[in-house]
């Protein structure tokens, strides 16, 4: 079956046949429908040194068929609809347990194997070992994925659109709804409008949030931005964020959202919301090692600084209130979609991506 290969940092995926191997005990093979690309896989896909390795599968949002699964699988059987997710629930740790966290402590991250047992399921016809991404691997026709990582959807939902909710939009939304849980009428800002804070507009918008500030060196972010519920735009090429964005709100915004990953922005936002309540979130990932510096007189008075990953969401829940939440209407999915390809133009989803000019590309797989 095909797959596109990153074979080299930064050089163009190879398509080729390569070898999926039967699932395992609690392990399901999956048919993908069509996946869409991340900016995470572009990070990986330029890394150089570790964690980055190769050569791997890239690709981590996606929507598939079950083909088959392994022993111990009573989750899903063949013909389910599914998502796979870089985020794990295996529904018997004390996390997975708890309503306080999205985290797993059996599964705590993502693996260039399977995470049971430590082996990839993906060889080339040489033979040579091919790693996983993620723990998801989607840029191939199938891929095999735990079952801690695979969440069982309505399949009448589109597939294009499905696909989204597999990281990008649901860590977005759910950010503003979960982590965040912000009020309504309050005041939000947002540090970078890729597609991730944009989705956070749109998590904000649901929530009812009275203002939705965004901040992007790109102006046309802002038209863009409007349809997620933007209400402001702040150019920080042309003015000091701290103090234009605290004139606006009256002090600071309620809530402060860093999509970009830079300990510099983190601090930014951190002060720019509002003293006694306001709260800052972080769902972008700066380097290894980064560190954030902020005032200690400002923790005492109230602010608060915490991280989100993947907007806080339990997948095998929070997936399908997005689903019910798209079917009626409420939250925007359709108008992420700038682009849609073949899986043999997949290179040009990079391009894309690299040049700035697309939210999201849905990747069509070539058996569809």
């Amino acid at each position: 079956m095909a797959a596109a290969v990153s074979r080299k940092p930064g050089e163009p995926l190879v398509i080729e046949e390569i070898m999926v191997a039967p699932p395992m005990p609690h392990e399901v093979r999956i048919r993908i429908i069509c996946t869409s690309l991340c900016h995470s896989d572009l990070s990986f896909w330029k890394m150089k040194d570790f964690p980055a390795i190769f050569p791997r599968i890239l690709g981590h949002e996606a929507i598939g068929v079950v083909e088959s699964v392994g022993e111990d699988v009573n989750e899903v059987t063949e013909g389910d609809t599914v998502i796979p997710t870089f985020m794990s629930e295996c529904g018997e740790c004390a996390d997975c347990k708890s309503t306080r966290s999205n985290l797993c402590a059996k599964f705590p991250r993502p693996s260039n194997f399977m995470p049971r047992y430590g082996t990839s399921r993906f060889t080339d016809l040489s033979g040579e070992v091919l790693y996983h991404f993620l723990s998801v691997s989607s840029f191939t026709e199938y891929t095999v994925v735990d079952i801690a990582h695979i969440t069982k959807i309505d399949p009448a939902i589109p597939p294009s659109r499905a696909c989204l909710l597999s990281c990008g939009v649901s860590t977005g939304v759910g950010a503003a709804w979960r982590t965040a849980k912000v009020e309504k009428g309050s005041t939000v800002a947002i540090f970078g409008l890729g597609s991730i804070g944009l989705a956070v507009a749109e998590g904000a918008r649901l929530c009812g949030a009275a203002r939705i500030i965004g901040v992007d060196v790109n102006r046309d972010k802002f038209e863009i931005g409007k349809k997620f519920g933007l209400t402001d735009f702040v150019d920080p090429a042309n003015c000091e964020n701290n103090s234009v964005i605290k004139e606006m709100t009256g002090g600071g915004a309620d809530y402060c959202f860093e999509c970009v990953g830079l300990t510099s922005l983190v601090q930014e936002a951190y002060a720019c919301c509002q003293k006694g309540w306001g709260k800052t979130i972080v769902l972008g990932v700066d380097n290894p090692g980064s560190q954030v510096t902020v005032p200690s007189l400002d923790i005492i008075c109230g602010k608060t600084l915490t991280g989100s990953l993947f907007g806080g969401l339990k997948p095998k829940s929070d997936i399908a209130v997005l689903i019910n939440r798209y079917k009626d209407k409420e939250l925007q999915l359709d108008e992420f979609v700038t682009h849609e390809i073949r899986f043999e133009e997949i290179n040009k989803a990079f391009d894309l991506l690299i040049e700035g000019n697309c939210l999201r590309c849905v990747i069509y797989m070539t058996n569809e």
